[in-house]
Protein backbone atom coordinates (compact mmCIF):
# COMPACT_ATOMS: atom_id res chain seq x y z
CA UNK A 1 0.00 0.00 0.00
CA UNK A 2 1.19 4.10 -0.95
CA UNK A 3 2.48 5.53 1.90
CA UNK A 4 -0.51 8.06 1.28
CA UNK A 5 -3.71 5.29 0.85
CA UNK A 6 -6.48 3.82 3.07
CA UNK A 7 -7.94 0.61 2.62
CA UNK A 8 -12.12 0.47 3.13
CA UNK A 9 -14.33 -2.44 2.63
CA UNK A 10 -17.94 -3.01 2.19
CA UNK A 11 -20.05 -6.22 1.96
CA UNK A 12 -22.90 -6.36 -0.90
CA UNK A 13 -25.96 -7.02 1.28
CA UNK A 14 -29.62 -7.87 -0.80
CA UNK A 15 -30.82 -3.84 -0.77
CA UNK A 16 -27.54 -2.87 -2.62
CA UNK A 17 -28.61 -4.75 -6.21
CA UNK A 18 -30.05 -3.35 -8.68
CA UNK A 19 -32.55 -4.67 -11.31
CA UNK A 20 -30.38 -6.88 -13.16
CA UNK A 21 -29.01 -8.67 -9.82
CA UNK A 22 -25.31 -6.57 -9.36
CA UNK A 23 -24.44 -3.40 -7.53
CA UNK A 24 -26.46 -0.40 -8.03
CA UNK A 25 -24.01 1.57 -9.54
CA UNK A 26 -24.91 4.94 -6.78
CA UNK A 27 -23.92 2.57 -4.10
CA UNK A 28 -20.44 1.89 -4.90
CA UNK A 29 -19.85 5.68 -5.79
CA UNK A 30 -21.32 6.90 -2.23
CA UNK A 31 -18.59 3.80 -1.07
CA UNK A 32 -15.69 5.28 -3.51
CA UNK A 33 -16.46 8.10 -1.97
CA UNK A 34 -16.39 7.00 1.24
CA UNK A 35 -12.94 5.83 0.85
CA UNK A 36 -11.87 9.03 -0.64
CA UNK A 37 -12.62 10.74 2.93
CA UNK A 38 -10.53 8.00 4.94
CA UNK A 39 -7.87 9.05 2.76
CA UNK A 40 -8.51 12.89 2.99
CA UNK A 41 -8.95 12.15 6.77
CA UNK A 42 -5.38 11.09 7.45
CA UNK A 43 -4.23 13.01 4.89
CA UNK A 44 -5.10 16.38 6.85
CA UNK A 45 -4.28 14.92 10.08
CA UNK A 46 -2.58 17.96 11.80
CA UNK A 47 -3.45 20.68 9.69
CA UNK A 48 -5.11 23.85 10.29
CA UNK A 49 -8.42 22.46 8.90
CA UNK A 50 -11.78 21.14 9.75
CA UNK A 51 -12.11 18.70 7.55
CA UNK A 52 -12.42 18.10 4.08
CA UNK A 53 -15.39 17.77 1.56
CA UNK A 54 -15.86 15.99 -2.13
CA UNK A 55 -15.35 18.76 -4.78
CA UNK A 56 -16.07 16.60 -7.44
CA UNK A 57 -16.03 13.15 -8.78
CA UNK A 58 -14.59 13.52 -12.26
CA UNK A 59 -13.98 10.23 -13.25
CA UNK A 60 -15.93 6.79 -12.36
CA UNK A 61 -15.34 3.85 -14.69
CA UNK A 62 -17.25 0.38 -13.80
CA UNK A 63 -15.42 -2.60 -15.18
CA UNK A 64 -16.75 -5.74 -14.05
CA UNK A 65 -19.94 -6.28 -12.20
CA UNK A 66 -20.55 -7.13 -8.69
CA UNK A 67 -22.78 -9.36 -7.28
CA UNK A 68 -24.87 -10.46 -3.80
CA UNK A 69 -22.39 -11.23 -1.54
CA UNK A 70 -19.25 -10.12 -2.40
CA UNK A 71 -16.72 -8.18 -0.81
CA UNK A 72 -15.83 -4.88 -2.30
CA UNK A 73 -12.51 -4.00 -1.10
CA UNK A 74 -11.22 -0.24 -2.41
CA UNK A 75 -7.68 1.76 -2.10
CA UNK A 76 -7.89 5.26 -2.25
CA UNK A 77 -4.61 6.60 -3.08
CA UNK A 78 -3.83 10.47 -3.41
CA UNK A 79 -1.88 11.06 -6.11
CA UNK A 80 -1.90 14.82 -6.00
CA UNK A 81 -2.24 18.14 -3.53
CA UNK A 82 -2.66 21.44 -4.39
CA UNK A 83 -3.31 24.83 -2.70
CA UNK A 84 -6.88 23.88 -1.28
CA UNK A 85 -7.61 20.69 -2.55
CA UNK A 86 -6.40 17.00 -3.49
CA UNK A 87 -7.11 14.42 -5.96
CA UNK A 88 -7.56 10.96 -5.26
CA UNK A 89 -7.56 7.63 -7.18
CA UNK A 90 -9.63 4.94 -5.99
CA UNK A 91 -9.59 1.42 -6.83
CA UNK A 92 -12.46 -0.90 -6.18
CA UNK A 93 -11.65 -4.77 -6.40
CA UNK A 94 -14.66 -7.27 -6.28
CA UNK A 95 -14.04 -10.34 -4.28
CA UNK A 96 -16.27 -13.22 -4.40
CA UNK A 97 -16.34 -16.98 -2.99
CA UNK A 98 -14.99 -18.36 -5.90
CA UNK A 99 -12.23 -17.00 -7.97
CA UNK A 100 -9.97 -14.55 -8.15
CA UNK A 101 -10.25 -10.19 -6.76
CA UNK A 102 -11.20 -8.42 -9.66
CA UNK A 103 -11.01 -5.08 -10.71
CA UNK A 104 -14.36 -4.02 -10.80
CA UNK A 105 -14.50 0.33 -10.38
CA UNK A 106 -11.55 3.11 -10.75
CA UNK A 107 -12.58 6.70 -9.96
CA UNK A 108 -10.54 10.06 -9.43
CA UNK A 109 -12.37 12.04 -6.48
CA UNK A 110 -11.06 15.69 -5.21
CA UNK A 111 -11.63 16.30 -1.85
CA UNK A 112 -11.28 20.25 -0.85
CA UNK A 113 -9.77 21.31 2.94
CA UNK A 114 -12.43 23.47 4.31
CA UNK A 115 -12.47 25.73 7.90
CA UNK A 116 -15.34 27.22 9.60
CA UNK A 117 -15.66 30.83 9.23
CA UNK A 118 -16.45 33.40 11.78
CA UNK A 119 -19.83 33.50 10.59
CA UNK A 120 -20.15 29.38 11.20
CA UNK A 121 -20.08 29.13 7.39
CA UNK A 122 -17.44 26.46 6.27
CA UNK A 123 -14.91 28.08 3.15
CA UNK A 124 -12.41 26.56 1.20
CA UNK A 125 -8.98 26.83 3.20
CA UNK A 126 -5.31 26.41 2.34
CA UNK A 127 -4.04 23.23 3.77
CA UNK A 128 -0.30 23.63 3.98
CA UNK A 129 0.20 20.27 3.39
CA UNK A 130 2.26 18.68 1.01
CA UNK A 131 2.92 15.20 -0.64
Amino acid sequence: MPPLSAKYSQFVMPDHINVVGTLFGGQMIAWIDLAAAKVSHRFFKGADVDGAVTRAIEQVEFKEPVFLGDWVNFTASIIKSSRTSISIEVEAKAEGRKGKPRLACVARVVMVAVKKDNKGLYQKTPHGKTL
